[in-house]
């Protein structure tokens, strides 16, 4: 299917709270990845790994597992190009670097500095924040619910047609008039597709287009697609960047919403934003918040009501 003439529709997918917007996005080919041969030998599963266990001392001071890996989380980017077998290595040497680092800073005052200790203070928050956030909205979140919210958000979007259309794209209006008369005398669209349009995805499959919904095509080939009845063929050429085209309504159809576990992803996704804003909102009501420059409340207030 030529995707010359789709319009950017991938940003609708990136709309991660938005079924209704899944809704109308093109159906995407997945590739599906070849499966092992049967015979091949599964891989032993990895030990339990203790995350007590001390990988090494630092000034006598343990660094564990849990240690360890969380200097992986942190700094998983600065690995990313390390083979596996050597981010561990990488991970324990850095870990062992701010250690040193740290004691050094401590010793030299720094921790007492204002500045570093209102970004500590900071920190502290923001990670309680994260945990807030997992355990007290993402780890809470049902099945029951997600699947309520799929079910709202099909029963919430208007029923969207789609059609299929083929067509022959030239470069003048006077080619596409001259094709048009040939369609008019009885000429056969799919033969005259392969040999006079210039878009080459459709040189050997009769301009075929396949199947798509409203707002994928430009706006001047989206409109006359739609306005014409099945099995009927534009009377005029019509004009895009492209060049001009002559169109032919194939058939149309209703368009089904996407199955629950196409989008199920993103359903939970909208019920841990719903959640979230819920909690907040709540927390905010009870607390005392004041901002003496009227200028910047406004602004935040502004901010706040869009939410």
């Amino acid at each position: 299917m030529p995707l010359l003439f789709r319009r950017a529709s991938l940003a609708s997918l990136g709309l991660a709270f938005g079924l209704s917007a899944l809704c109308l996005s093109p159906v995407m080919a997945q590739e599906t990845a070849p499966a092992a041969p049967a015979d091949a030998a599964a891989a032993p599963a990895a030990a339990p790994v203790d995350p007590n266990a001390v990988v090494a001392t630092v000034n006598g001071q343990p660094l564990t597992e849990a240690d360890l890996v969380l200097a992986e989380g942190e700094l998983s980017q600065q690995f990313a190009q390390l083979p596996p077998e050597q981010r561990r290595a990488a991970a324990l040497s850095a870990a062992i670097e701010i250690r040193v680092m740290a004691a050094k800073a401590v010793t030299d005052g720094l921790d007492k500095d204002p500045d570093f200790q209102r970004r500590m203070a900071f920190l502290q928050q923001r990670a309680l924040h994260g945990e807030m956030v997992e355990k007290g909205v993402v780890n809470k979140v049902t099945d029951a619910e997600i699947r309520a919210r799929y079910d709202q958000e099909i029963a919430n979007t208007p029923p969207v047609n789609e059609v299929h259309a083929r067509h022959i794209l030239v470069k003048t209006k006077e080619e596409a008039e001259a094709i048009i008369k040939q369609l008019d005398g009885g000429g056969d669209f799919q033969k005259l597709a392969n040999e006079h349009t210039s878009d080459p995805s459709g040189k050997s499959n009769g301009g075929d287009l396949g199947w798509f919904g409203p707002g994928q095509m430009v706006p001047e080939f989206d409109k006359a697609a739609f306005a014409l009845e099945v099995g009927k063929y534009t009377k005029q050429p019509v004009q895009t960047q492209f060049g001009w085209h002559v169109i032919k309504l194939e058939d149309k159809r209703a368009k089904q919403p996407p199955a629950f576990d196409e989008v199920k992803d993103q359903a939970k996704q909208a019920v841990i934003r719903d959640k979230y804003f819920a909690l907040v909102k709540s927390l905010r009501a009870g607390a005392k918040v004041e901002i003496p420059d009227a200028k910047l409340k406004q602004a935040v207030d502004t901010m706040e009501a869009g939410k």
